[in-house]
Formats: C-alpha cells, sequence, structure tokens
C-alpha cells in the first residue's frame, strides 16, 4: 500500500487508480475469494448462456460490489477530511498504526477478520440466479470474503482518509474504491466468459504475505510525521532507491512470502520473520527515497515576526514572495515540492526572483495559527504569490491586531505541473 508521490500530479493519480485496481485483483488471488469465484458464477447463471448474457450477470454482480465498496469510499471521504491536522497527532496515529499491524498479522495467519456464523450464513443465501440476484450476490459479497479482504479493505479506507484530510474530495476517495471493486471483478468477468482459473493452491497465501508486507509499509507510512527521524531514514538519493529495491529482493527471496509461519519447524518461522522484516527494511528506504525532497533556501516562519522579516525583505529587493503553508502529514505538499518546485525551471526561476517562505503548520504554534488563518490557508496544499507589497508589509506587522492581508496575486491549492507553475510565476510583477 504505497504512495505514489514522487511523479508529476497527473502521473502520480493514474498510477494510485491503477494500485487500487491491482488491490482489487491480488485480492481475488487470495484463498478467501479464488476458489469460490467459479461457484459464485454459476450461482448467478453466467455458465451455459451466451457470451452476452454471461457477460451483462458478471456486470450487474460486479456493480453490486461497487456499489458497496463506492459508498464506503463517499463515508470514509466525508469524515476523513476532519481530523487533517489529528494525523500528526500521537493520540491519532499510534492506533491507526496498531489496527495496520493487527491487519497485517491477521494476514500472516495469526486470526481472521470475519463475520459471526449465523451472519455468514444469512448472508450467503442471499441473492441467486438472475440479474437481481446477481446483484444482491456482488453487494453482500464483500462480508462474506472478510477474512481476506477485510484487512485490504481496511487498509484502503485508512489511505482515503488520509487522503481527504490532506484535500481529496468525496469524488477521489469513492472512484478509488469504485476501480478497486472493478479489480475485484476481473476474474469474474473472466470466468463468465469461459476462462480457466489455475487450481487453487498454496500461492494463494503467498499473496497474502504480500499483503502482510504492504500493511506493514503502509504502518510506517502514518507513523513518518510523528518523528523526523523516520522521514529522514534516506539513503543516498543518487543509489539508495535502488539499495532499497535490493533490500526487499533480497528478503523476497530469503522467504517472505513462500515461506508460512503455519509450519512447525520453529527454523522456518524464524526465517520467515527475518526475511519478512528485511523485505520491510528495503521497502522502507524505497519509500522514503521516493519522498525524499531535497533542501531549497525556505525562510522557516516560525513567529510573526519572521514573516515580517521575509516581507521586509521582499518589499526592499523588489522581489515577489511565495508563502507555502505545509504540513509533514500533507503528501500533496510534499508532491508539490518534489515534483513542481525542483523542477530545473521553476527552481532557477525561484531562486532567481522570490523570497520563500514556508509555514509549517503540522503541530501549530499560536503564530503560525494566527498566520494561517489571516491567509486563508487551512486547505493544503496552499501556495500564495505576492507582488512586493507596502500594504502587505503593514498588514503583517498588524496581524496581533487583527490586520488583514490584500488578497495574493495568486493563490495554488492543487497539484500543478511546472509548466502552468512557470506561467503563473510569470504573472506575478
Amino acid at each position: 500500500m504505497l504512495p505514489i508521490a514522487a511523479l508529476p500530479a497527473d502521473t502520480s493519480t493514474l498510477a494510485t487508480y491503477l494500485w487500487a485496481f491491482g488491490q482489487g485483483v491480488l485480492v481475488d488471488l487470495t484463498p478467501c475469494v479464488y476458489p469460490l469465484i467459479p461457484i459464485t458464477v454459476s450461482v448467478f447463471g453466467a455458465k451455459g448462456v451466451s457470451r452476452g448474457r454471461a457477460l451483462a450477470l458478471a456486470a450487474v454482480y460486479v456493480l453490486g460490489m461497487a456499489l458497496l465498496y463506492t459508498g464506503l469510499g463517499v463515508a470514509v471521504s466525508l469524515t476523513g477530511a476532519a481530523f487533517g491536522t489529528w494525523l500528526a497527532n500521537p493520540f491519532v496515529v499510534l492506533p491507526i498504526a496498531a489496527l495496520l499491524l493487527a491487519l497485517a498479522a491477521s494476514m500472516f495467519g495469526a486470526f481472521e477478520l470475519q463475520l459471526p456464523v449465523s451472519w455468514q450464513n444469512r448472508l450467503s443465501s442471499v441473492g441467486g440466479g438472475g440479474f437481481a440476484g446477481a446483484f444482491l450476490m456482488g453487494l453482500v459479497s464483500g462480508f462474506i470474503s472478510a477474512p481476506c479482504t477485510g484487512p485490504v479493505l481496511l487498509s484502503l479506507l485508512a489511505f482515503i482518509a488520509k487522503a481527504a484530510a490532506e484535500g481529496g474530495g468525496v469524488a477521489y476517495g469513492s472512484s478509488l474504491l469504485f476501480v478497486y471493486a472493478l479489480g475485484m471483478g476481473t476474474l469474474f468477468f473472466a470466468v463468465a466468459l469461459g476462462a480457466s482459473l489455475l487450481r487453487p493452491g498454496p500461492w494463494m497465501e503467498h499473496v497474502k504475505s504480500v499483503f502482510g508486507i504492504l500493511l506493514l509499509v503502509m504502518t510506517y507510512w502514518f507513523l513518518r510525521p510523528l518523528a523526523p527521524v523516520l522521514e529522514q531514514f534516506v539513503l543516498d538519493p543518487g543509489w539508495g532507491l535502488w539499495a532499497g529495491i535490493g533490500i526487499a529482493a533480497a528478503g523476497v527471496v530469503a522467504g517472505a512470502v513462500h515461506l508460512s509461519f503455519h509450519t512447525p519447524v520453529l527454523a522456518i518461522r524464524v526465517r520467515k520473520a527475518l526475511a519478512v522484516a528485511v523485505t520491510t527494511v528495503g521497502l522502507v528506504v524505497v519509500l522514503n527515497n521516493v519522498l525524499y525532497v531535497p533542501p531549497m533556501a525556505w525562510r522557516h516562519v516560525d513567529r510573526i515576526e519572521d514573516l515580517a522579516v521575509a516581507v521586509d525583505e521582499a518589499v526592499r529587493e523588489d522581489r515577489p514572495l511565495l508563502i507555502d503553508f505545509a504540513a509533514t502529514w500533507c503528501l500533496p505538499c510534499k508532491e508539490l515540492e518534489l515534483g513542481t518546485f525542483h523542477d530545473p525551471a521553476v527552481e532557477r526561476e525561484l531562486a532567481r526572483r522570490f523570497v520563500l517562505v514556508k509555514v509549517d503548520v503540522t503541530d501549530p504554534n499560536d503564530d503560525q495559527a494566527a498566520i494561517q488563518d489571516a491567509f486563508d490557508s487551512h486547505t493544503l496544499p496552499s501556495v500564495l504569490l505576492y507582488a512586493p507589497s507596502p500594504a502587505l508589509r503593514e498588514a503583517v506587522r498588524g496581524l496581533r491586531d487583527g490586520a488583514e492581508p490584500p488578497p495574493p496575486a495568486a493563490r495554488i491549492q492543487t497539484l500543478v505541473d511546472p509548466d502552468a507553475f512557470l506561467a503563473t510565476l510569470a504573472r506575478v510583477p
């Protein structure tokens, strides 16, 4: 469950949707889903009928799944935006991390998440042949296969909640889970159209191990904002990414995926645990190198007086001002800085013309909160561009007395590519 942060905004979004689709396909390959696919397709009547009817029945089944998951995505997106600033609070993040660790343990076989047997029996009897039956079966399928799909779904919902807190809308969260449902529907379409599946076997447990490792990495991703040492665990940017890939590959070869914790042989269980640890460390190195943001000449603002000094400099030197509000939990802020601010052409233009100000609102003090209020920058990312202005200087000096800054020459609150950002910079006198 890795974020894609080193790519341009449009590519990153596409990669995230492909990632969600891939999660759905992999869930189909787990022991709780894979063996039941041919049976399910037969029950709703997509075997021994015309290709068109089989495709239509499978589509209705997948639509039922999609409705369930999309509804969950909408609910989480609506509520997730409420705890953006809490993602730097240990009392919020640590329980989320503990939940993700528990979900990882379930994927390695420590326990199973499932509904009571009586509920499972009732849900199993829902649906049947025909379009209505197929739709109802799809609608309840996520609950029936909860032992394998539950950890993946909950981790996806945690990702969507974090994305909502960082400015992702309802459409983004709901569409991610819709695409996830389409991924889960892939093999149902294939079987309905006559494809033969591989025989179930131990390889399905290997898929669960893959999910377990990814959940461990996602746990680390949530913990990163709590401690600078976690974010700064970066090998040399020139080769660190490849070193991380190599370490992760060595762990996989050593048995992180293909060995089992269910064996009675202690040595194999220990080897599996060590291999999982090595693979996880390798993927953490990859993640940190992907998210690494090279340093820039920012003037970091902790007090209103710090901002006043930067504005004085901009007016004195007749240089425009860029104010970037950011937080360690704000992934789009990092994507914007890495993919746009550090574009060579953008970086040259910023260094040549602009006074650069960074206001870190991860855990804002009173002055930082007052600045964030005054500049109406509660939704992140928020980048404000100002021409050198005596009016801005006077407003900043009077922030403690309730002065209101003038409107910026430009405000950026979404991911933009370097060319669009350069065009915006060019319009600032």
